[in-house]
């Protein structure tokens, strides 16, 4: 007796798979490194603003490097957390939510760099007030203080414009009525150090403000940041254009790989489809 060939469920078959397993575990890694570093960044944040006392957690929220990292933390975690569910649950939806979320952070980053370029002017005056703003607030969070001491001294600079918007600041301003020790004084990082000194003089810059230019010059830097960073930045453009490039290039893969596996997990629907309507009705 001749035995009766089987017929297939479909012309592809049951077990064909459009979804690649390369594109959904690359995708669901890439992810995962990065939600995994987003906690870090969430704990992190978090330990720094415990730390810090009740009268200054609410000093200064908006120049704030530990809120600024728990919030880049907390977008990072969500976009991160819908690309691993979404790539490994094979959720369309999930993955769109992913895709959606990292163009429009792609393309807010891009019009930054477009319209600070653009309107240089304006950038510097936005830059201006934020440094101003930092000044103000120096004494009343350790962790922008820490900032603003590393930005002096790295930039060899003092103040925004100069060494005396220092006077800006509670504690420094060179009023009469200040009864401040610091008065008239700019911050330790504002000054000319020695390499040969191994103890830092934190009083180094009492009294600054109250001298000309060229007296304090002798003492600390009395050009302010501002323009120390606008030419840093002309001079390192292709430095900031592969940082730039370093921070969209991940975003670019994750979108292009989400869309891929969208495209696959459409495709396996439309062959389970096919295949049930297939067994249902051999005729079509």
């Amino acid at each position: 007796m001749a035995r009766r060939a089987a017929v297939p469920a479909g012309p592809l078959g049951d077990d064909f798979s459009f979804v690649s397993p390369v594109v959904k575990y690359v995708l669901f890694f890439f992810n995962l490194l990065f939600w995994m570093i987003s906690m870090v960044m969430v704990a992190v944040g978090v330990y720094a603003r415990l730390l810090k006392h009740a009268e200054a957690a609410m000093a200064c929220l908006a120049v704030d490097p530990a809120i600024l990292l728990v919030m880049v933390g907390v977008l990072t975690f969500l976009i991160t957390f819908c690309g691993c569910v979404g790539s490994l649950r094979e959720n369309i939806c999930l993955l769109q939510v992913f895709s959606v979320c990292l163009t429009i952070i792609f393309l807010l980053q891009l019009a930054a760099g477009v319209l600070g370029f653009v309107f240089s002017d304006k950038a510097r005056g936005k830059v201006s007030e934020i440094i101003n703003g930092a000044i103000v607030h120096y004494r009343d969070d350790l962790d922008l203080q820490n900032l603003i001491d590393f930005g002096q001294k790295e930039f060899s600079c003092c103040g925004g414009v100069s060494y005396k918007d220092w006077s800006q600041n509670m504690y420094f301003n060179c009023t009469a009525t200040n009864p401040s020790r610091e008065r008239c004084s700019v911050p330790f990082s504002c000054c000319l150090h020695d390499t040969s000194q191994a103890v830092i003089n934190t009083m180094c810059g009492h009294g600054m403000q109250a001298r000309g230019y060229l007296e304090a010059s002798a003492f600390i830097h009395t050009n302010g940041c501002i323009d120390k960073l606008v030419n840093w930045t002309h001079s390192n453009l292709f430095l900031l254009g592969g940082i730039a490039l370093g921070l969209a290039l991940p975003q670019l893969v994750g979108i292009v790989l989400a869309q891929l596996l969208i495209n696959q997990i459409r495709d396996q629907i439309k062959l389970q489809l096919y295949n049930q309507q297939h067994r249902a009705d051999p005729w079509y």
